[in-house]
């Protein structure tokens, strides 16, 4: 199998990883790929069946071209600065670059201990696993920038976490995996050359346009701001909630990385939160946008000592203004976002709040709530206020909406029909470690084109019963 790699980050950051071996797997099987995304890859689905192509995204055998490596990244995690974290069971494989002609990271997960594993065994189980390629997937059906997946194999062993799971790997691809935590991981060392050199190659990377700019470290900031705040506003607008937004897990690329915690909202309340251990509500829905900024004044941090070399201190008011910014460019972006939703061109704060209350009030699913509302653009208000529970203020708040409403069929592009919603994903789940794929390809299909209502996929829209019980996340998934 022959795969053109071009491994920049092997090449240019010289003791920024370690280079490491995947597990030998005893029995790998490959066990769903996404041949659409590998042919874009300029991969050969047919080569990728093979047995040399499973080896590689199992990460017991490498083809020429590849350079393995774990990489090296600190981070916040929960608020608490752990100095060193890195890859401790991926490895990023090498580059390609796609038929674009964009760079793209290939990266395994579940491929075994690295130096970073600090006494974890490295190792994946097929759930995990299928649930990264379904909740990823279906974020790029959204149209929210993500992490994809490639491939799904199985190992052949068992991996004991609280329950014995089937050994699984994940190939998944990036526009990179530099997070704030890599640069925490050098500013902690305060090794300014190596931040710089990663600084530049960032820049580089992922905004070229700035590499001759003046101030260009303090351009860079700008820039990733931009693309986080963009990115959250993206994540409230379909009531995505990360669960775990450490440091480590915030990519200057501004893609959404590592699904582990994570899930969609139902019941429509700004204080949700899935992760079993976030028992504070530090990562809750409504608390993403104050987070991200949290992790981006890390990142300023990080980069004063680049922006004022003589005195790392000059350069806080820049970095402070930078964040007031940072607030109020995420604020334009929920407004726009919010107000496409609505199907209004410029709603005010007043009416998108007001709607939002009532879903509060009500428990009312998020995402039927604006399909509905869809329905009451077309003149069918009767499903929306059944499920508003005919709340009091409805009537009021529907006369304020109607005369701003602009056109019922663009709400049908930003409203999605279909979200992973957490009872059917786990039961997908279920089905998968017993063999039985079926139901795993039948959401995988309404997710990743998530705006099409299809016929026969009925169920696959509506919440969990009544009873169901509060759903819970775990780290390490």
């Amino acid at each position: 199998m022959t795969i053109d790699f071009d491994n920049s980050y092997a090449r240019d950051l010289d003791g920024m990883y370690l280079p490491v071996q995947g597990a030998p797997a005893p029995d790998p099987a490959l066990v769903w790929l996404n041949e659409a995304l590998a042919v874009d890859l300029g991969l050969d689905p047919d080569d990728l069946r093979s047995p040399e192509g499973v080896a590689m995204l199992t990460g017991s055998a490498m083809p020429m071209g590849a350079s393995p490596l774990a990489m090296a990244y600190a981070g916040h995690q929960f608020g608490g600065f752990s100095p060193q974290l890195g890859d401790g069971r991926a490895m990023l494989v090498g580059e390609v670059l796609n038929r674009a002609g964009q760079r793209r990271d290939i990266h395994l997960k579940g491929s075994g201990r690295t130096p970073f594993s600090r006494g974890g065994d490295g190792k994946a189980g097929l759930g995990p696993v299928l649930r990264e390629v379904l909740i990823g997937e279906a974020m790029h059906g959204l149209g929210i920038p993500t992490t994809r997946a490639l491939a799904a194999t199985t190992t052949g062993e068992t991996v004991w976490r609280e329950t014995p799971q089937t050994g699984a790997v994940l190939a998944r691809v990036a526009d990179s995996h530099l997070r704030v935590g890599t640069f925490q991981f050098f500013y902690a060392r305060q090794e300014t050359a190596r931040l710089s050199k990663l600084a530049d190659y960032a820049i580089a990377r992922h905004f070229p346009e700035l590499a001759e700019t003046p101030d260009r470290y303090l351009a860079f900031y700008h820039a990733v701001i931009a693309r986080q705040m963009a990115l959250i506003a993206q994540w409230m607008g379909v009531g995505f909630v990360h669960g775990v937004m450490n440091t480590d897990n915030c990519a200057i690329s501004g893609e959404t990385i590592d699904y582990g915690p994570c899930a969609f909202m139902e019941a429509y309340n700004p204080e949700t939160v899935f992760s079993s251990i976030d028992r504070q509500g530090r990562y809750s829905y409504g608390n993403q946008p104050v987070l991200a900024r949290w992790n981006l004044a890390r990142l300023g941090e990080c980069l004063m000592p680049l922006i004022a070399p003589e005195d790392p201190e000059q350069a806080l008011p820049e970095m402070q203004s930078a964040l007031e910014a940072a607030e109020i460019r995420y604020d334009t972006l929920h407004r726009k976002r919010f107000s496409a939703k609505l199907g209004v061109s410029e709603a005010g704060d007043a009416l998108i709040n007001g709607f939002l209350d009532m879903l509060t009030a009500q428990s009312a699913d998020f995402t039927l709530a604006f399909r509905k509302l869809g329905q009451a653009a077309r003149g069918d208000e009767g499903p929306l206020v059944a499920h508003l529970n005919a709340d009091p203020r409805l009537s009021d708040w529907l006369a304020a909406w109607r005369p701003q409403l602009d056109a019922a069929d663009k709400m049908d592009r930003v409203n999605p029909v279909y979200i992973p919603r957490n009872h059917r994903v786990e039961e997908a789940l279920r089905a998968a470690e017993g063999g039985d794929m079926a139901p795993f390809h039948r959401l995988l299909e309404a997710v990743s084109d998530p705006y099409t209502g299809r016929a026969g996929f009925e169920d696959l829209e509506t919440p969990a019963p009544e009873g169901a019980g509060a759903y819970v996340t775990y780290c390490g998934t």
